[in-house]
C-alpha cells in the first residue's frame, strides 16, 4: 500500500465537504476520484498532497515514497524557457555528466598515478549515469514535450509568455519527468488535444508508479482507472473496475436505494393513515393503539431520497419546424491568418438529422470553421449555403449570446416568457445552478458558469441546426449525460467541435477530421474513427511515413510540386468516383430495360428468351454489387 486515507473530514463554515472519507491506494495502482462539481474532489487532493489540513483524520504516504501533485491551474512564472524548466528536473544527471566530461579532460594530461584514480572515478560516474538512464534523458524530455503538444520551435519559448493552459502542460511534463512513486493529477486533460490525451493515456498505463486522477473525461478514465472512488454527499464509496463498470454498478445501487426509499415512504404514509383512523374512533383502546404505532413510527430510521441523476432530468430539444433535406453545403472553403494557412478547399455536406463532430489538433482551425459557418468570419476562398428552412442555434466559447447585466433567471425568463418559474429552475438545475445561484448576475459568473448558462439557453431554442463549440467544457459528468441524452433524441442536425471522446462516441454519427489543412470524413462514431484512421490516412497519403514518425506539417508548407501531385491525386479520385456513378447509372438503366422486356406478354411464352434475359439480369446485378462497393470505398 502506498497511500492510506483514514476518516478524513473537512468543512468550510457550516458546509460539510468531506465526512469520514476512507480508502487506500496500492503500489502501481491506477485509481480515479469522481463526483459532481463541488463534491470535494479537489479539496481531498489538496489534503492528500499536504496543501490543506483536514478537520479530522489523516492521509498517510508510505515511508520513503514520493508524491507529485498537479493542480488544475499552474500559473508559474519561472524565468526559464520550456526546455530549461524540464531540464531542471534532471540536475543530478547534468551534474554527473559535467563531472564525467571533467574527468575526460583531466585524463588527457594526468600522470600514471592520478590517471588510475581518475579512471576509477570515471567508471563510478559512468555506472551511476547509466543506472539513472542518463544517456536517454534529453530524448526523454523531447518525447514528453512533443507528447504534450509542444513543437520543437516552442521549446525555447519563455514560460512567462505562455497561456495558462500551456503553463499547466509544462507543469505536467515536469511532474512526469520527476517520476514520483504516486502521481496525483487534477483534471490533467483540460488543456490537451486528442493526440496529447492519447499519449498521456499510454504514458500513465505504462507508468511504474501509482496514479490518482480527478477527471470528467470518461473515455480517459475508462482507459486508465482500475478503481473508482466516488465522493457522494460528503462520503466516499470505492468501486473496483473501470469507469464503465462503476457507472453500471452505481445505477444498480441507486435503483435499489430509490426502491427502498419509495417503499419506506409508502409504509410511512400507510402507518400515518392507520394512526389517524384509530384516533378518529375516539376510544381509549384505539387511542392507545394509535400512540403505540406512532412511537414505533418515530423510531424508524428515515432513508434519504437518492440524489437526482441524468436519468431523472430530461431535456428535450424540439425544432419549431423541420429543415429541408439538405442542411449545409460547403464548397472549397479556405482560411489563413497572418500568412499561416489553417485549411484549404474544405468541402462537405450535412443532411437533415445528421450529428457530425469536427475533431483535430489544437490550432487546426476547427473553431474558425464554425465561425465561418455562423457568419462571424469570412472565408478567404470558397463558399457555403444553408438549405431550406434552416434555423441555426450557435454555442460559442466566448458566450456572446448572454447579457452581462441580467441574472441567470432573467436571462432565461426574458428569452422564454412562456416558461413557468419551476420549469426555468429545473433547466438551470440541470446545468448545476440551484437555490440562490439563479439570482447571480451574468457578469459575476466564471467562464465555465457562463458556458453552462449559454448551453441552457440553447437547449430551449427552436433551432433545427445546432452548431456547438466545445459544449462539454466545464460540465460535470451528470450534466454531460443530460446533454448527451438531449442530443441523441434531437431530430434536427448537429455540427460540433469537441475533444471529449466519450461524448463524441455517444452522440456523433459522423467524424470530420481536420488534419493537414483538409477535412477527412468517417461515417461512424469515435471508436470507428480510431479503427479506420490508419487505413484511410495510408490511402490518402500513400507516400507519407507511418503516423508515429510523421511530422505535423500543414499543406501550406508543402512545396509546389507536392501540392500539384496532391491536387492531381484528388482529381483522379473525383474522376474515378464520377466514372463509377456513370457506370452504375448505365447498368441500372439496362436493368430497367431487361425488367420491362421480361414483363412483356409476347416474351412471356418464350422460355429460351426468358432464360437468356434472366442470365443477363443476374450478370448485371453482380456487376452492380461490385460497383456499389467500389463507390462506397471511393466516397469514404
Amino acid at each position: 500500500m502506498i497511500l492510506s486515507c483514514q476518516n478524513i473530514s473537512k468543512a468550510f463554515g457550516d458546509i460539510q465537504i468531506l465526512d469520514n472519507v476512507s480508502f487506500h491506494i496500492e503500489d502501481n495502482e491506477k485509481a480515479a476520484i469522481v463526483g459532481i462539481n463541488g463534491a470535494g474532489k479537489t479539496t481531498l487532493l489538496r489534503i492528500i498532497s499536504g496543501q490543506l489540513e483536514p478537520d479530522q483524520g489523516m492521509a498517510v504516504l508510505s515511508k520513503n515514497k514520493t508524491l507529485g501533485y498537479l493542480a488544475q491551474n499552474n500559473d508559474t512564472d519561472a524565468p526559464l524557457t520550456i526546455y530549461e524548466e524540464l531540464m531542471s528536473v534532471k540536475q543530478e544527471l547534468i551534474h554527473l555528466e559535467s563531472r564525467m566530461r571533467a574527468c575526460e579532460e583531466n585524463m588527457k594530461s594526468a600522470d600514471e598515478n592520478s590517471l588510475e584514480n581518475l579512471m576509477r572515478e570515471y567508471a563510478s560516474l559512468t555506472h551511476a549515469f547509466e543506472m539513472k538512464n542518463g544517456y536517454a534523458y534529453k530524448s526523454e524530455i523531447t518525447g514528453v514535450l512533443k507528447g504534450l503538444g509542444f513543437c520543437e520551435e516552442e521549446f525555447h519559448k519563455p514560460i512567462s509568455q505562455l497561456s495558462g493552459g500551456q503553463k499547466t502542460r509544462v507543469a505536467l511534463g515536469r511532474l512526469l519527468l520527476q517520476e514520483p512513486d504516486l502521481i496525483i493529477l487534477d483534471e490533467p486533460t483540460n488543456h490537451l488535444d486528442m493526440n496529447s490525451i492519447s499519449w498521456l493515456e499510454t504514458y500513465l498505463l505504462n507508468y511504474k508508479g501509482a496514479v490518482l486522477i480527478v477527471s470528467h473525461d470518461r473515455y480517459f478514465l475508462d482507459r486508465i482507472a482500475t478503481k473508482i472512488i466516488e465522493i457522494d454527499q460528503s462520503r466516499a464509496i470505492t468501486f473496483p473496475g473501470s469507469y464503465s463498470d462503476y457507472a453500471v454498478k452505481k445505477e444498480h445501487l441507486r435503483a435499489a436505494a430509490l426502491n427502498a426509499y419509495v417503499n419506506q415512504q409508502r409504509e410511512i404514509r400507510h402507518q400515518e393513515e392507520v394512526i389517524e383512523k384509530l384516533r378518529s374512533f375516539n376510544r381509549e383502546k384505539s387511542i392507545r393503539r394509535a400512540e403505540s404505532r406512532e412511537k414505533m413510527l418515530n423510531k424508524i430510521e428515515r432513508l434519504e431520497r437518492p440524489e437526482q441523476t441524468a436519468a431523472d432530468m430530461k431535456l428535450t430539444l424540439t425544432p419549431r419546424r423541420p429543415s429541408g433535406k439538405d442542411v449545409l453545403i460547403t464548397e472549397n472553403l479556405s482560411k489563413a491568418f497572418n500568412g499561416h494557412t489553417l485549411f484549404e478547399e474544405v468541402s462537405f455536406q450535412l443532411k437533415r438529422g445528421e450529428h457530425a463532430a469536427i475533431i483535430g489538433d489544437n490550432g487546426t482551425g476547427k473553431t474558425t470553421l464554425l465561425k465561418i459557418l455562423n457568419g462571424l468570419l469570412s472565408p478567404d476562398n470558397g463558399s457555403f449555403r444553408l438549405g431550406t428552412n434552416v434555423e441555426i442555434g450557435y454555442y460559442d466559447q466566448e458566450h456572446h449570446v448572454l447579457h452581462s447585466e441580467k441574472t441567470l433567471f432573467e436571462e432565461i425568463s426574458d428569452e422564454y416568457p412562456d416558461l413557468a418559474n419551476t420549469e426555468i429552475r429545473n433547466i438551470l438545475a440541470a446545468f448545476l445552478f440551484t437555490g440562490d445561484d439563479v439570482f447571480k448576475r451574468i457578469q459575476d459568473l466564471s467562464g465555465g458558469e457562463r458556458g453552462r448558462v449559454s448551453l441552457a439557453k440553447l437547449m430551449l431554442s427552436n433551432a433545427n441546426f445546432l452548431i456547438l463549440d466545445e459544449p462539454t467544457n466545464h460540465l460535470d459528468i451528470m450534466s454531460k449525460e443530460i446533454l448527451e441524452d438531449a442530443l441523441n433524441s434531437y431530430e434536427g442536425t448537429v455540427l460540433y467541435v469537441s475533444h471529449d471522446r466519450y461524448f463524441i462516441n455517444k452522440t456523433a454519427h459522423r467524424i470530420l477530421d481536420l488534419t493537414g489543412g483538409r477535412l477527412i470524413n468517417y461515417i461512424g462514431n469515435y471508436d470507428y474513427y480510431l479503427e479506420k484512421k490508419e487505413t484511410v490516412m495510408a490511402a490518402l497519403f500513400p507516400d507519407s511515413p507511418a503516423p508515429s514518425d510523421a511530422p505535423k506539417v500543414s499543406e501550406a508548407k508543402l512545396d509546389w510540386k507536392a501540392k500539384k501531385e496532391e491536387q492531381a491525386r484528388i482529381r483522379k479520385k473525383e474522376n474515378d468516383l464520377k466514372k463509377c456513378e456513370n457506370q452504375i447509372s448505365s447498368l441500372e438503366k439496362q436493368l430497367e430495360e431487361l425488367q420491362a422486356q421480361m414483363s412483356d406478354p409476347s416474351i412471356g411464352t418464350q422460355a429460351a428468351k426468358l432464360m437468356e434475359l434472366a442470365k443477363e439480369q443476374e450478370k448485371i446485378n453482380i456487376q452492380l454489387e461490385e460497383l456499389y462497393e467500389k463507390w462506397e470505398a471511393l466516397a469514404d
